[in-house]
């Protein structure tokens, strides 16, 4: 992909992006699923873009406060820099143990937008008893994916702003996919 393309993804990307409230007030009921996967566990798993291009995994605590999606990082931290040049992101909610997936899988892409106001960080540092400094960071939504089964079948709920879910079955076998 050339140099324009990227960036014209990237733009297109970036006016799509809204916030987790947004978010719940036009999926509700896949809003309150996803959160209380998140709530499942205090660790997951955050893509961010390295300076050289590449993929960067870090362990990091998702948290859903006051209508947004926060993500709030220590001072100086790679995936904070990492964040701070590059604001595109994925997080990928804790599996949890074994192989049963019995909740199944959510990931969820967008921007993550650094908070630079000083009575916003010291209010948030009160609610949630974390001592300052800290790197703060606002998530905006660009996709939400929820993935299950419902026997026989693989379901891939995929959420966009300004798009209804498209809910895709695939099953174990040859048969093309259905979407709804």
């Amino acid at each position: 992909m050339t140099n324009t393309a990227q960036e014209a993804r990237h733009a297109q990307e970036q006016k799509r992006a809204v916030g987790w409230s947004e978010f719940a007030a036009a999926e509700p009921a896949l809003a309150e699923w996803v959160e209380r996967r998140f709530g499942a566990y205090a660790h997951h798993v955050l893509a961010t873009v390295r300076a050289d291009g590449s993929p960067r995994l870090t362990g990091l605590e998702a948290d859903f406060r006051g209508g947004e999606l926060w993500l709030g990082m220590m001072p100086g931290s790679w995936k904070a820099r990492d964040l701070q040049r590059d604001p595109r992101f994925a997080l990928h909610a804790n599996p949890g143990s074994g192989a049963d997936m019995v909740d199944g899988d959510v990931r969820i892409a967008g921007r993550a937008l650094e908070v630079g106001d000083a009575e916003t960080l010291a209010r948030y540092a009160a609610e949630v008893e974390m001592p300052l400094p800290f790197h703060l960071f606002r998530v905006e939504l660009t996709e939400v994916v929820r993935t299950h089964v419902e026997d026989p079948h693989m379901v891939l709920e995929t959420w966009c702003p300004g798009r209804p879910v498209r809910t895709v079955r695939r099953g174990n076998d040859d048969a093309p996919p259905t979407v709804d």
